[in-house]
């Protein structure tokens, strides 16, 4: 997926988010967003070569490794889109309240780079997160051309928690430390 789906979805004049730029540099950073639009959802996003590749998950990661998430491929969007947390405005895509619910680094743990994992798909990785840590892989389990299932799925490791029910748990932005309603209000 390319950047200039991405930009043809929004009207910058009317949304906070930012524009669709492709850097160059090569980062591995990540960000999970929890985004209440027409639903509650989870963004996941993995950065590679210059834009970071995104799903939703419709109930969000899970540290336990006998619950498979369902992952939702969506457009690329841009590196810049891993610092946005507040309100789309109504009538814009998307509209609704966005939380950094998580961020950090990932490391690929397959030896491929993502664009060849991503290709046979199938993405083994480890994140180092705030509130995420431990290895995960993301599954493609149908493709054509307009839908890309996937399932994210955590590995079962030290990091592992059956027990824990992180998205119940963890409700406040781990980068501002607000919470949806008061994202909500700092328009």
């Amino acid at each position: 997926m390319k950047l200039e789906e991405y930009q043809r979805k929004r009207h910058f004049e009317k949304t906070p988010e930012p524009e669709a730029i492709k850097k160059k540099k090569l980062g591995n950073s990540f960000v999970v967003q929890k985004h209440v639009a027409s639903h509650l959802h989870y963004d996941f996003r993995l950065e590679t070569n210059g834009v970071l590749k995104s799903w939703a998950i419709p109930k969000g990661p899970s540290m336990s490794p006998s619950e498979k998430r369902l992952a939702i491929q969506v457009e690329d969007h841009p590196v810049e889109y891993r610092n946005f947390e507040g309100v789309i405005p109504p009538g814009e895509y998307g509209a609704g309240t966005v939380m950094i619910w998580d961020f950090g680094t990932y490391e690929l743990l397959d030896g491929k780079d993502l664009s060849q994992s991503l290709k046979k798909g199938g993405i083994k990785f480890y994140l180092n997160g705030k509130k995420l840590r431990g290895g995960f892989i993301l599954i493609r389990t149908k493709y054509h051309d307009s839908i890309k299932n996937w399932l994210l799925i955590k590995e079962n490791d030290e990091c592992a928690n059956k027990g824990l029910n992180i998205t119940k748990e963890q409700l406040k932005s781990a980068y501002s430390g607000k919470d949806l309603s008061e994202i909500a209000r700092s328009k």
